[in-house]
Parts: structure tokens; sequence; C-alpha cells
């Protein structure tokens, strides 16, 4: 039976690129191509895909947090990030968030076939470009919280800032998260104490260094 694949990507000619790639394929089907994570929680729990092949950066959700959703609650759906961020810092948030493979855009199709296939076997697959500088950044990341005073943001708040800093009002970000306007509002208020930052710009400039958001589409 062929492997399910879901494809996210907010860039349509790469959803389609690698739909039309990747459904040539005897051994895959490809079950849907959307283009922002919340859309990928969505269509994940619809199709229970085998593999989501996920970007990083994308609007309303980026790959890190939903990656992190999709394996929390979709136990035997694997993730590989593909994206065109090499950095550490990317490859070892995808990893804490329970993807399976990181590969880079510009790899080979053979390349991404090969990661699938490993991925799909049990294993865990990164890009040559990446594996060798990632492990040591990992193993000193994973015991560092991320904040600049040491008080975690919770999934939630991290959501929230995201949408904050892609330039979303109160009202919209409580309308894309089903609750109340005083509970976004809420939000915010724990996200600046727990930051220290007192102004939106301040919030931008955080969101996109810690790779919630890169503001580009």
């Amino acid at each position: 039976m062929p492997a399910k694949v879901l494809i996210v990507d907010d860039h349509a000619i790469i959803r389609q690129g690698l739909s039309s790639l990747l459904q040539k394929h005897p051994d895959i089907d490809v079950v849907g191509a959307v283009e922002d994570g919340r859309k990928a929680i969505e269509t994940a729990r619809k199709f229970l895909p085998n593999l989501v092949i996920m970007d990083i950066s994308m609007p309303n959700l980026n790959g890190v947090e939903a990656t992190r959703k999709i394996v929390d609650e979709l136990k035997n759906v694997k993730v590989i990030a593909l994206s065109i961020h090499s950095s550490r810092r990317f490859v070892a948030e995808m990893l804490k968030a329970g993807a399976s493979g990181y590969i880079l855009k510009d790899c080979l199709f053979d390349e991404l076939i090969e990661a699938i296939n490993t991925v799909l076997g049990g294993g865990i697959y990164l890009s040559p470009k990446v594996a060798g500088v990632v492990i040591d950044d990992y193993v000193q990341r994973i015991s560092k919280q991320s904040t600049p005073n040491g008080l975690a943001l919770s999934q939630r708040e991290r959501e929230v800032l995201q949408l904050l800093a892609e330039g979303k009002s109160t009202k919209q970000i409580a309308n894309f998260l089903n609750v109340s306007g005083k509970t976004i509002e809420s939000n915010r208020r724990n996200i600046m104490d727990k930051l220290k930052i007192n102004n939106i710009a301040e919030l931008t400039k955080y969101a996109i260094r810690e790779g919630l958001t890169a503001l580009e589409t």
C-alpha cells in the first residue's frame, strides 16, 4: 500500500511541484498540499498521513509549532522538515518538536526520496549539509530555556506571539484561536512579562530571532 504523504508549504509552486513529482512515485500517495501550519493540522487529522513534509517559516502557524501538535496528537504520523534554513537553531527546534528528518530545499529529488524511505522505515534523516553541525548544538539547547529571564513560553503563548508579530489584531487572533479577546490580551501580557518586553516592535524582533516567524511568504 502506498505511503500517504501530506505536503505543507506556503509557496504554491513548491506544493504543486512536489505533488507532481511525488505522485509519480509508485509507493507514494499525496493526500493533500496546504499552505500553513493550521491547515496542516486539520488535514493531518482528516487523512492521517504516514508522513508530513513540512516547511518551517509559514504565516498563521509555523512549521515548528505545527509539527509539535501533529506529533503529539497523531502518534503514527512522521514529519520531515523541508526548508531553506540551514542554521542549527532551526534544525534543533524541529527535532525537539518531534520531526524525524530535516532536508534543505536545494536538495535533489533523490535525496528527498531517501529521506522519506529512511523516516518511514523508523530512522532519522538529516541532510548532509546540516548533519555535521547539529548534534552538539542540539544537546546543549535541550537543556536551556529560550526566554531571557528563564520563564518558558507556553505553546499557546508561542502561537499568540507569532500572530502578534505578523501584525494580527487582538480580534483576529481571538477568531483564529476560538477564544475571547480578553484571553488574548491576557496571553499578550504574560508574554511581555516573561520576556520583559513592553512593545510589539521588540516582540516582533524576538519572534524573528527565535524562528517563530520570518515575516516572509
